[in-house]
């Protein structure tokens, strides 16, 4: 059985993006069909023109399929990004949600796994509280949150949030590097093994990875202890 995982997002900058690109490509390797989707922008041209990485980014994506609440009846899981806004998810984000309403009272939300990520530009920037927002949400739905826990070393070498995957621009608005972008991974990759298994069709791992796993974190713990 191929799972269905629907990969939705909201950048700026195009920070969130890398990581929803990374997340996309972790469930494509594990097996999943996947839908890579941004969110309609709201804000204003006049406000993205005073922002030249901003408005890069929004000319750069237009590629990119914009979702639509058919992105979530059609998916088996969701992976949500976001840049932090006061430690709360980004309005543009928010709007889309706010749309679900129905799907949500018909049922087309509930028990489905879902995960979140996200960037921030200072490291207490609020990266847990947009998270932890986001997941007042899917209590609401009823869906069945999948972060990536302490479950494996790259989580540790990525900065250690277990809510999900997060990235500090700082003041130069560097886009994330290769130990965020493979916890990123992994968390894809993670939500669609839970996905698989919850559907029936298989293990997350197999006995032999799962020892190698708790080595690696008993390692890790150990030294970062």
């Amino acid at each position: 059985m191929t799972v269905k995982v629907a990969v939705i997002y909201y950048s700026a900058t195009g920070s969130v993006h890398a990581l929803a690109q990374a997340v996309a490509a972790g469930a494509a390797s594990a097996g999943a069909e996947v839908r890579l989707r941004r969110v309609a922008e709201l804000a204003p041209d006049s406000a993205i023109d005073q922002n030249p990485l901003w408005r890069r980014h929004v000319d750069a994506a237009g590629s990119i399929p914009e979702a639509s609440i058919d992105d979530l009846a059609w998916a088996d899981a969701f992976a949500f990004g976001t840049p932090t806004r006061f430690g709360a998810p980004a309005a543009q984000l928010k709007q889309f949600i706010d749309q679900a309403g129905g799907l949500w009272h018909e049922g087309g939300l509930a028990d489905k796994p879902v995960t979140a990520f996200t960037s921030a530009f200072n490291r207490h920037g609020g990266s847990e509280a947009t998270l932890l927002s986001l997941g007042n949400v899917f209590y609401h739905w009823g869906a069945l949150i999948v972060p990536p826990g302490f479950t494996d070393p790259v989580v540790y070498a990525a900065g250690g949030n277990p809510y999900g995957t997060s990235h500090v621009t700082g003041p130069t608005g560097d886009g994330p590097d290769t130990a965020v972008l493979e916890a990123a991974r992994y968390q894809g990759q993670r939500l669609a093994q839970i996905t698989i298994r919850l559907l029936g069709s298989g293990r997350v791992t197999d006995a032999a990875d799962d020892g190698n796993a708790r080595e690696a974190l008993a390692a890790t713990a150990s030294r970062t202890a």
